[in-house]
């Protein structure tokens, strides 16, 4: 009973860590992306819509173009093969940022990152299944928001290195006081700034290329699903015809959007209503840098509510957490939108608390029953990470337009705050998804 119970078999704890590590890393990665947003937007005087850009080349380019041939390529050999592959265009995507430096080109970097997150899709193609498959079904949803909640601790500190060797070193001067300045001083500052960025991506893929190092001579488990024949149409086929699948991959794609674009406007949206470009900030600091200590808050609690939820599994169906996460989220960025001020910064980070649970959850839950078809689902439900392009790119358009909308006849919130009903949305068809799931599973 007691072995049944385990939701980490002890014969897979160290391949268990490992993996689990890459959890933490495509946290590191996506958060510090979400930072270059508020940077690019600095260093290169750019609209919402713009640095928005940033999210499609990753979200968009990199996790959508990447995930079927991903699946196919692990179907044929093995979740391991899949692994190496992905951390290994995680590293070189990170090497990528050198010569995009010495270009100053904004596209060089977008296509370093598409590099980069090309990698971080064949990562989670592979290892949410892999986590899944290392022990009984009956425990795998939980199993893999365990592995999941290392995620966002690797997502804090994504935002601490930001904070730390990015954010800090960005000058303070604006968009019209650099287009004020001379060529020649706008190109010196903006050298230093990308040379801080860059430097720190290089960093990153010097630790990866250790981690590639150890897993490559580190013996894995084989699971029943590893190598066979790939049969790639007749399993898409059945998974359109599963309608528990079908519809997790609609609600996941919801949520990554909802998810990514909250995050990536995070700080803008803290600047905004808590005035900080308006006030006197302590010697050193940026505005950018205090919206970033919410941007941490959130993700703190983001963790935090993980672990939690994860417990409340073994009481509670994950369809029941579901819906309730879903909703408390639909109230929460309603008071982003329409409250604002420093109670709607408050609650900006609390949506974080009801989104903990989400991707694991609806992963676990989309997936589960599939055997065999598991690697070709997995995915489909990356595919779905997409949506942080789309969703992130919508409300860069919403933001931008409310802000060019010229009327007194209709007083509208900032458009940064209307940008949030766009998350509204997403959260709304999560709701309905878990309330589908919540008496099945």
């Amino acid at each position: 009973m007691a072995t049944k119970e385990r939701i980490i078999p002890k014969n897979v704890l160290l391949p268990f860590v490992l993996i689990t590590s890459l959890f933490f890393l495509w946290g590191l990665a996506n958060n510090m992306t979400d930072t270059l947003l508020a940077a690019f937007k600095r260093i290169m005087s750019m609209t919402d819509s713009r640095t928005a850009l940033i999210q499609i080349s990753c979200y968009g380019l990199g996790y959508f173009i990447f995930a079927i041939p991903a699946a196919i390529y692990i179907k044929k050999y093995s979740y391991k093969s899949g692994i190496l592959l992905g951390l290994g265009l995680y590293l070189i995507g990170c090497f990528l940022f050198f010569p995009a430096k010495l270009t100053g080109n904004y596209f060089h970097f977008l296509g370093a990152l598409w590099v980069l997150f090309g990698g971080l899709s064949i990562l989670e193609t592979a290892a949410n299944p892999y986590i899944i498959a290392m022990g009984p079904e009956e425990s795998g949803t939980r199993r893999l928001n365990f592995a999941q909640s290392f995620n966002p601790i690797g997502s804090i500190t994504g935002v601490l290195v930001s904070q730390v060797f990015i954010l800090s070193s960005l000058n303070k001067a604006g968009a019209e006081e650099r287009a004020a300045m001379s060529a020649e001083e706008l190109q010196a500052i903006q050298g230093a700034e990308l040379n801080s960025v860059t430097t720190t991506y290089i960093t990153i893929g010097a630790l990866l290329l250790a981690l590639w190092i150890i897993i490559y001579f580190v013996k894995m488990p084989r699971t029943k699903e590893a190598g066979g024949s790939i049969n790639f149409m007749p399993t898409v086929k059945r998974l359109l015809k599963n309608k528990n699948y079908t519809t997790g991959v609609i609600a996941q794609f919801f949520y990554v959007g909802a998810q990514i674009g909250i995050w990536s406007f995070t700080i803008r949206y803290a600047m905004q209503e808590l005035r900080l470009e308006e006030i006197a900030l302590p010697d050193g600091k940026t505005a950018e840098q205090i919206a970033a200590n919410y941007y941490i808050a959130s993700l703190i609690l983001f963790v935090s509510c993980r672990f939690i939820f994860t417990g409340l599994m073994k009481y509670f169906k994950p369809g029941n957490l579901l819906t309730f996460a879903s909703l408390l989220a639909i109230i929460f960025t309603l008071m982003v939108v329409f409250v604002g001020g420093q109670l709607g910064v408050y609650a900006l980070v609390g949506i974080s608390g009801c989104m903990s649970l989400m991707f694991p959850t609806i992963f676990g839950l989309a997936v589960k029953g599939l055997g065999e078809d598991t690697k070709i689902a997995g995915s489909g439900l990356i595919m779905t990470i997409v949506g942080g392009a789309v969703i992130t790119q919508l409300q860069g358009l919403v933001s931008t337009a409310v802000d060019n909308v010229s009327t007194t006849s209709i007083s509208l919130p900032p458009g940064i705050n209307m940008a949030y009903l766009v998350p509204v949305a997403c959260f709304v068809i999560i709701t309905l998804y878990a309330l589908k799931v919540a008496n099945k599973h």
